[in-house]
């Protein structure tokens, strides 16, 4: 299990109680300029005093906890336009929207796609780009977001 992956299963709770949906997290960046960023989301809407909530609640849990050993700065989100995408329901959530997301692993000689999302199922996403489909594997993706349509 990923750093990632620990840090998610350890904060999801405290989201949920609160009443949010907890969508996953990134952390970025090194030493003192890292960044744990955790998205959240509820059907009415997130806003600054949401964020408090859920930033006041998960800051009590990595104090306890600490399994950040370095510094680092906190921020809680609501996702925004080009909302993350971190598991297969929220890509069947996108299907017949644009998407960008990187792989760790080239599919075809390439890394990054910006297409269609146009299938999901079980570990596979088949996304469409500039008229040619490509079947990639979930576990592959490194990162992915919707591309706001504005």
């Amino acid at each position: 299990m990923t750093k990632t992956e620990q840090l998610s299963e350890m904060l999801k709770p405290a989201a949920e109680a609160l009443g949010y949906e907890f969508l996953g997290i990134e952390y970025v960046g090194q030493g003192i300029n890292s960044v744990l960023r955790i998205y959240i989301d509820h059907e009415n809407g997130i806003g600054v005093e949401d964020c408090s909530k859920v930033s006041h609640q998960v800051s009590g849990i990595l104090e306890v906890e600490d399994p950040i050993t370095s510094q680092f700065t906190l921020e809680v989100s609501s996702p925004g336009l080009d909302r993350p995408l971190f598991s297969l329901p929220h890509f069947v959530k996108v299907v017949g929207e644009t998407i960008s997301l990187k792989c760790h692993i080239g599919v075809d000689g390439r890394r990054k796609f910006k297409g269609k999302m146009i299938e999901v199922s079980e570990q596979l996403l088949v996304i469409e780009v500039d008229g040619q489909l490509y079947e990639l594997d979930f576990r592959d993706v490194d990162k992915a977001h919707l591309v706001a349509d504005i």
